[in-house]
């Protein structure tokens, strides 16, 4: 029983962050659309979660944890850049621009451009003339065809709800103006390449992760510190950018639970169960759950945000996620394959020994 749970504790674990970030892109949609700071909300984000993850960093891991070194500082705010002010920098704008539904088709993407990734890094090998490494190159190329597909074709709205974001968000106080142009063909252009490169980053954020977890084995202190250089990365950028002082005000109990939740949930635990997964399973492994943000997401996103969806939208996540399981079956096949080579050495070896005994 314990060796069952043991062996299925990270995925367990990976579907409750899926849902706490399912719940945050919905919280995050509304706030983003009422006119908060993209910066303001980033800076309070990743500061709440350094905050309530210190405590726990300290008395939980201070007979464990290593020598901080300035090389494991610059990795961490290397990681804290690419895990948080960019990577959510981007999110953010996507969302604003485009739908809730229409992001986490985007993060789809993440599991496939980290495996892309991982190859020239030898985090991944694909052996083409295997059935394993044939699925993985297959599942990449159906994914990346999802992908163009969401990029390039909008299609008609199968629904009958109308776009509210052309009467709300147009008008928000957000400082950067040309994120928010009139034309709503252009929000959705601007909203897209902000979520590809979104995606990129975050991809990148795994496999930095990887490296992190073997030179710092400490989820909750490097999590801590990340959120906490994350903090100040974004709040310099908003002081450079935004003079308007009056935007670090939380307007409202809806902001109020916005930053709180995305802070101590969504970043703060997420990301630490995230580190875990990656150092348990692996960088594709962690990202490969995110398929399942989209469909939480997709039932809040008609019910609560009554948001419009697209034909384009509903092609290319159906590409993307048959793509990335396609993948997935293709690295569990290696790593059955991957097991029994290991037990087959060991019997061989066993057997060598024995001979040499007699």
């Amino acid at each position: 029983m314990m060796k069952w749970l043991s062996e299925w504790q990270p995925a367990f674990l990976m579907v409750v962050i899926e849902f706490a970030l399912a719940t945050v892109n919905v919280l995050l949609k509304k706030v983003v659309d009422d006119g908060m700071d993209h910066l303001v909300l980033i800076t309070y984000r990743t500061l709440f979660a350094a905050v309530f993850l210190a405590p726990m960093a300290y008395f939980w891991e201070r007979k464990t944890r290593p020598k901080l070194t300035s090389r494991i500082l610059r990795h961490l705010f290397i990681s804290a850049m690419l895990g948080g002010t960019i990577t959510q920098y981007g999110f953010l704008v996507g969302l604003q621009n485009t739908s809730a539904t229409f992001t986490c088709a985007f993060i789809n993407m993440v599991p496939v451009l980290t495996f892309l990734m991982a190859i020239p890094f030898g985090l991944e090998v694909v052996d083409i003339k295997s059935t394993s490494g044939s699925a993985k190159v297959l599942g990449t190329v159906v994914s990346v065809g999802g992908a163009m597909v969401l990029t390039l074709y909008k299609g008609m709205p199968i629904t009958n709800i109308s776009d509210s974001r052309e009467t709300t968000s147009i008008h928000t106080t957000n400082h950067l103006n040309w994120l928010n142009p009139y034309n709503k063909s252009e929000r959705w252009t601007i909203g897209t390449i902000a979520l590809f490169a979104g995606s990129v980053f975050w991809s990148s954020w795994f496999l930095f992760q990887a490296k992190i977890g073997k030179m710092y084995p400490c989820q909750y202190s490097s999590t801590t510190i990340m959120s906490f250089f994350g903090a100040i990365q974004s709040a310099l950028l908003s002081l450079a950018t935004n003079q308007h002082y009056s935007s670090w005000v939380l307007k409202g109990k809806m902001q109020t639970i916005t930053v709180l939740y995305s802070g101590i949930v969504g970043t703060g635990l997420s990301y630490v169960g995230m580190a875990y997964c990656v150092k348990k399973r692996g960088p594709v492994f962690t990202a490969a759950f995110s398929p399942l943000i989209q469909i939480i997401v997709a039932t809040f996103d008609f019910s609560i945000l009554h948001e419009q969806l697209h034909l384009g939208s509903v092609l290319g996540s159906i590409l993307v996620i048959i793509g990335l399981y396609i993948l997935l079956w293709g690295k569990s096949k290696e790593a059955k394959a991957c097991v029994t080579k290991q037990v087959e050495a060991v019997e061989d070896h066993g057997e060598i020994d024995q001979a040499t005994k007699v």
